[in-house]
């Protein structure tokens, strides 16, 4: 690790900006709707799958625009293209509380998922890649410590700013939050060419010496069909999990505590991965954090269902996404370089994010049509899928 001033100074100090920003736009922009789309359903005189659905198409424009938003990260640098991000979620939010209608309110979520592919994890990984090359394991990892507390915090501040200012002014305090703090954060004060024309060398270098997979085979189709299939599982979850427990029997604050462990449970599997396993291939990081998840649904659906079988149910997810979270971004760079890193990033996160908005339509069907049990067991099906991918990817010799 180097010394507190490099994260001040130093090309390091891109990881304290990214810290702060994606805690910033992750709880202006992704964590919010859970807590506001009933109340904007209510307010338009929708139904809440309806009102959700914005969120889902915001998703898919994103996962759209991913590909191009990592080339040109690769191109011009994450300090021009993220403050763009920002400034248009920003104006996305401001839309959004402002949407007198049906298609002005999907139009304000399609700018919000354009913002989410320029500020979300994909571009910032992308940007550390630019930065550090082949040395950018340690940063990402870094990052998402710090960035695991986004819904940690962006949950209750959501919660007070809907009782003080209500859904629309908590809106536009985020918008103002982008527009005014994380725009400016990403223009000025990220690392540019000079760091980066650094590790590019370097890169090079390390390509030289070191053996990748091609980035357009079989192992990239087995790595972004193992990544899209995992998105399914949180994104499934986070709209379904703490009401399907709920309607398992547990009393609402018992399921809200329940949830109160995700957030810690993530954290606390980067520090150890963060601690102990940075010499083991990241590939190997995928596959233990999905094999976790798989036993989740296992003790999940072998014990007689408890608030301590839901408890642990709920750790055992929150690790496995803090994993996953860390080997999104270094599983391709440990198996195809950084070279492209950027555009690579992009490739992985349209399917993610695709599948991500699909996923709560999708398990919501299956839960209303048949059960709970049967929409948890699609679930624990993509996770399983996500397994057999990572599996079946083989490292180069």
């Amino acid at each position: 690790m180097p010394s507190p001033g490099a994260f001040i100074f130093g090309p390091w100090r891109a990881v304290s900006v990214l810290g702060l920003t994606e805690i910033l736009s992750w709880g202006a922009l992704f964590y919010p709707p859970v807590l506001t789309v009933p109340l904007i359903a209510a307010d338009h005189g929708w139904s809440p799958p309806f009102a959700m659905a914005g969120f889902s198409v915001g998703l898919f424009v994103g996962g759209l625009c991913s590909r191009y938003v990592g080339g040109t990260i690769d191109r011009v640098g994450g300090h021009v293209v993220m403050p763009i991000g920002s400034l248009i979620g920003a104006a996305g939010l401001v839309a959004l509380a402002w949407a007198p209608g049906i298609a002005s309110y999907f139009a304000a979520w399609i700018t919000i998922g354009i913002a989410m592919a320029a500020s979300l994890y994909d571009p910032a990984f992308a940007t550390l890649g630019r930065i550090f090359g082949s040395a950018a394991r340690t940063p990402i990892t870094a990052l998402t410590l710090v960035a695991g507390f986004a819904s940690t915090v962006s949950w209750p501040v959501t919660q007070f700013l809907i009782q003080t200012v209500g859904w629309r002014g908590a809106y536009l305090v985020y918008a103002a939050l982008l527009a005014g703090l994380a725009a400016p954060l990403h223009a000025f004060a990220l690392p540019r060419d000079q760091a980066g024309s650094t590790s590019r060398h370097a890169a090079s270098a390390d390509q030289a010496r070191k053996v990748f997979v091609p980035s357009h085979g079989f192992a990239f189709v087995l790595m972004a069909a193992g990544f899209a299939s995992y998105a399914f599982v949180p994104s499934a979850l986070s709209a379904q999990l703490l009401a399907i427990f709920q309607r398992f029997g547990l009393a609402p604050a018992t399921v809200v505590a329940i949830g109160m462990l995700f957030g810690p449970a993530q954290v606390l599997a980067r520090i150890c991965e963060f601690s102990f396993a940075r010499r083991l291939h990241p590939l190997w990081i995928a596959r233990c954090a999905v094999g976790l998840l798989v036993a989740a649904f296992v003790v999940l659906a072998l014990l007689p269902f408890s608030a301590s079988v839901a408890a642990i149910f709920a750790v055992m997810f929150g690790m496995a996404n803090g994993l996953l979270t860390i080997a999104r971004g270094t599983v391709p760079l440990a198996l195809f370089g950084a070279s492209g890193y950027g555009r690579l990033m992009g490739r992985i996160g349209g399917p993610f994010l695709v599948v991500q908005a699909l996923a709560p339509a999708v398990v919501t069907f299956v839960a209303d049509r048949a059960s709970d049990a049967i929409g948890l067991a699609v679930v624990a099906a993509f996770a399983a899928f996500a397994l057999l991918c990572f599996v079946l990817i083989r490292q180069p010799s």
